[in-house]
């Protein structure tokens, strides 16, 4: 290997190192941002502390010279009334009244400074988390729902808490910085040389903590996947929603002991690190140590030797041992400091991640009411990462104001269509129409803010049965009697007005006083949040999964009454259900294999027709 080729390959490491450190001014900046009054209240009180343990011992060694210049002459007298009048006391009560009151205030000031930070890092901890929420909504589908995303999601999420004691360290190395240099200030005076010998005694303990650090950031990397699997193990083994299955399954052990491979290959790895860094860590330190005793050595003779005084001893010996434990820590913290700035990076990279989907320049005002309709013209989709066509040269038209039913078993492209007529994801051929106007033209919170949408993996918010229903349409949360009317097209305001608290009822065990539903009832809880957005476009993609044959009744009652101005796009495997559709589109492998009316295809006879009698004989 060329000696170009080590160069370069230091200096791209340099260079690696070096970013870290690009997010610790900005991790600042938001400490400042959150409270500026705060933060400066912390910054005086940690320069107090700093500047107090330099003057504590400078004042010891004046103590100390004055004590010996007294004792050096004769005594004013045999009591100590004799030494009060004569005044000889005085300096030295003077300075041991200082160093109480510096003692006594530095106490006073580490209580009031941490909690003043406290108080900031919560506030700080608070908008960072808010930060994260809006930057997650912001992203698209395709930024977030990926394996590797996820990883990555999952370690800004838990880097987050990174900030709060990545900025207490930040703090305590600024504060200890200015001990130091006051110590080496007073420590020049006398014997400058002894400063480097310190110095150059920590360089390896510096460079020892450099290495590991960088070797546990790769290592925490390296294993994210499997510790999001021991997150999700352990979710899975100890949540209310799993333990029928588990207990009926007989899963526990098989979970316990999955776990337990995981965790102990994670444990492996890091145990072997922290014994190597253990190792060298030692042996870095008895450098350090031999250095601060050789100084030691020095500063002893000097006194011996009748160039310092006690006092001057006293101060150097006490100012040897504060710089001996402030070079170690502060090289220590710095390398710490990196060390959380990389897993800082994660967060702030994470946050710095811009939507993918491209955003029109001068965006359309989505068509409300529709006039014409929805157009997919010749579409087709690959999801990331795979070569397989998921929709391929599909085309078909939903009228406004129509219904369209879309059947085939899964992996069809049922699903697919629903992502992209949201545009959760753009397609990679054709284009679809809404009213003659490519979707990409309109502005994303303005297409989907005319779209609502109720999938059959629906979240099942821990939140009031009214917040349940109002999140539809979060700006009008409030409005009650919308929100009363969206439940009785759902068939959910009995059910609402059955329990304890009726519509301000706590749902979800998840709080105190919260009361769980069926899986029915939860269904009929989010279908009334679909219809509570009153949008143009209603999408219900298995909306009755989970609900007896005469709730569903009910409800597509009620459905059918929809207003001419809304169009719906309905995806069941019920063909009871998707009978009462204008047109129905039976896909197979991204393709429309039939399309038309209930009737029309059961005259067809084809593969509508063949899954309608076989799911008819199911209930004879």
């Amino acid at each position: 290997m060329s000696i170009t080729t080590l160069l370069e390959g230091l200096r791209d490491a340099l260079r690696r190192r070096g970013r870290v450190w690009v997010h610790v001014p900005r991790l600042l900046r938001s400490l400042w941002n959150t409270s500026p009054a705060l933060a400066a209240t912390i910054i005086l009180l940690r320069l107090l502390r700093a500047i107090q343990p330099p003057l504590v011992l400078f004042i010891g060694k004046l103590i100390v010279d004055e004590i010996i210049l007294q004792t050096a002459t004769p005594a004013p007298g045999p009591t100590l009334a004799d030494w009060v009048e004569s005044g000889r006391l005085n300096a030295v009560a003077g300075w041991l009244l200082l160093e109480f009151l510096l003692v006594a205030a530095a106490n006073v000031l580490t209580r009031a400074g941490t909690f003043v930070e406290r108080i900031l890092t919560e506030l700080h901890d608070n908008a960072l988390g808010v930060a994260l929420i809006e930057q997650v909504a912001r992203l698209d589908l395709l930024d977030i729902e990926t394996s590797a995303a996820q990883d990555r999601l999952q370690r800004a999420r838990a880097q987050r808490y990174i900030g709060n004691p990545l900025l207490s360290a930040v703090l305590g190395q600024a504060q200890d910085g200015v001990t130091l240099i006051l110590f080496v200030a007073g420590l020049v005076a006398y014997a400058p040389l002894l400063v480097f010998l310190l110095l150059l005694a920590v360089l390896p303990t510096l460079a020892g903590e450099a290495h590991f650090n960088a070797k546990g950031y790769g290592l925490n990397v390296a294993v994210t996947s499997e510790r999001r699997q021991i997150e999700y193990i352990q979710h899975v083994g100890s949540a209310a929603e799993s333990a029928k299955e588990i207990k009926l399954f007989g899963l526990g052990s098989h979970l316990a002991a999955r776990f337990a491979g995981l965790a102990a290959g994670v444990h492996l790895a890091n145990r072997d690190l922290a014994a190597r860094r253990a190792l060298w860590g030692s042996l870095f330190g008895a450098i350090a140590s031999l250095a601060y005793y050789a100084a030691y050595a020095v500063v002893a003779w000097r006194t011996l030797s009748g160039a310092l005084s006690i006092g001057d001893l006293t101060f150097l010996a006490g100012s040897l041992l504060r710089l001996n434990g402030l070079f170690e820590r502060l090289i220590l913290g710095l390398t710490q400091i990196a060390s959380q700035a990389q897993y800082l990076d994660d967060f702030f990279s994470f946050m710095d991640m811009r939507s993918s989907m491209a955003v029109p320049e001068k965006p359309v005002a989505f068509p409300a009411p529709m006039r014409e309709g929805i157009v997919f013209e010749k579409v087709g989709f690959r999801y990331p990462g795979t070569d397989r066509w998921a929709l391929r040269d599909l085309s078909f038209t939903l009228p406004a104001g129509g219904t369209l039913a879309l059947v085939g078993e899964n992996g069809a492209g049922k699903t697919t269509i629903v992502k992209l007529l949201t545009r959760l994801y753009d397609p990679d051929e054709g284009r679809i129409l809404v009213d003659g106007i490519d979707l990409r033209q309109f502005a994303l919170d303005d297409l989907q803010r005319h779209v609502g949408a109720i999938f059959q993996d629906f979240v099942r918010y821990h939140m009031t049965a009214a917040e349940n229903i109002g999140i539809g349409r979060v700006e009008r949360i409030e409005d009650r009697p919308r929100i009363v009317d969206a439940a009785q097209k759902s068939v959910a305001h009995e059910l609402i007005e059955s329990l304890p608290q009726g519509y301000e009822q706590m749902l979800g065990r998840m709080f105190v006083a919260g009361l769980d539903l069926s899986g029915g009832e939860w269904q009929k809880i989010a279908i009334a949040r679909a219809y509570f957005r009153d949008a143009s476009l209603l999408i219900l993609d298995e909306p009755t999964a989970a609900l007896d044959a005469r709730a569903e009744a009910a409800i597509f009652a009620r459905f059918r009454n929809l207003s001419e101005t809304s169009t719906a796009l309905l995806i069941s495997h019920r063909f009871a259900t998707v009978r009462m559709a204008d047109r129905i589109l039976v896909l197979e492998n991204g393709a429309i294999l039939e399309s038309g009316s209930h009737d029309a295809l059961m005259a067809l006879g084809g593969r509508y027709a063949e899954l309608f009698e076989l799911q008819a004989e199911g209930f004879q």
